[in-house]
């Protein structure tokens, strides 16, 4: 590669787009090794809901950050900048490509730029009051949770809506850790690339996609999801922060017999699609990334497309 900087490649885009397909064939043909972007991957136990690579899928290729933590552990695109950095240099020091591939644009974007991000570590004793705090906090609704983080962050809480109880319940634990306020935090982004990156994303048209998140949530359904929540609550993980994912939260109610499976099914569609949406909307705004529409091209076209890409770095 004609550039000093290490060369990675990440593969981008919305959930049920097909990153996984095209990331195996991209590491059988340029002897790559994956790295996961997924902010929910990196649970066990977690595997149909967060539609997760199974063995054989992975056709033999390594694969990493996937099913590293309990789901009661936390994990942050800091925790994740850390680990990829680590990988990509062991991946390169064997000779071969680091593939990032993933859809939670943040940790994406912190891996290829200078993202600051201030180390949030604490000791062991501070930890298990924080823990504490927060476990006494979750029991609390959404615009009680949200009047809270008003009490001490009025800025924050201003830019952040009750519902979005994951973003609220950050700018809590940022305080409790830290004994600053979220709103005042300066996250400097110096956008000075970290690596030589092949920046692939993959789109298709509103409507299909559309057609493939509903698909695939009725493929999870039939492969056991409700089990899987079941199982999760059991082991007594209820309460954590990973089972507000999508795909476990709008389960959650029918476990309780609060909500019937069709209503639950309807709301995981929807709450798909929605952070479909999202996802493309981040990529498109914050990204400079190779779109390639799979409508429009076939597998084996994509992976002549990013070979064009990829030699043309090596000329």
């Amino acid at each position: 590669m004609h550039s000093d900087k290490p060369f990675i490649v990440a593969l981008v885009g919305p959930t049920a787009v097909g990153k996984t397909e095209l990331s195996i064939e991209l590491a059988k043909k340029f002897n790559g090794e994956i790295i996961s972007g997924d902010s929910m991957q990196v649970y066990k136990h977690m595997d149909i809901g967060t539609a997760k690579i199974t063995e054989g899928e992975m056709e033999g290729i390594p694969h990493h950050m996937i099913d590293m933590l309990e789901p009661n552990e936390t994990f942050s695109a800091y925790d994740f900048k850390k680990s990829a950095q680590r990988l990509i240099k062991e991946i390169i020091n064997r000779g071969r490509i680091p593939i990032i591939v993933g859809g939670t644009g943040l940790y994406i974007q912190s891996l290829i730029y200078d993202y600051a991000f201030e180390d949030e570590t604490i000791s062991e004793e501070r930890q298990k009051y924080v823990d504490a705090t927060l476990s006494e906090l979750d029991s609390l609704s959404n615009v009680h949770l949200h009047g809270y983080l008003a009490s001490f962050d009025k800025a924050s809480a201003d830019n952040i809506h009750p519902n979005n109880r994951k973003r609220v319940r950050r700018a809590i634990e940022y305080y409790l850790k830290t004994k600053k306020l979220l709103s005042s935090r300066k996250k400097s982004q110096q956008y000075t690339v970290n690596y030589d990156t092949l920046l692939i994303g993959i789109e298709m048209s509103r409507e299909t996609l559309y057609q493939r998140i509903n698909k695939r949530v009725d493929i999870m359904l039939e492969r056991g999801l409700l089990n899987e929540v079941k199982q999760l609550v059991e082991d007594g993980f209820e309460t954590c922060q990973s089972m507000q994912a999508i795909g476990y939260k709008e389960m959650l109610p029918v476990i309780k017999n609060e909500s019937n499976l069709d209503e639950a099914t309807n709301k995981l569609k929807k709450h798909s699609r929605n952070y479909a949406k999202r996802q493309m909307t981040w990529f498109k705004n914050k990204l400079d990334v190779v779109w390639l529409d799979r409508e429009k091209m076939s597998l084996s076209l994509m992976l002549d497309e990013v070979s064009v890409q990829i030699n043309k770095r090596s000329t």
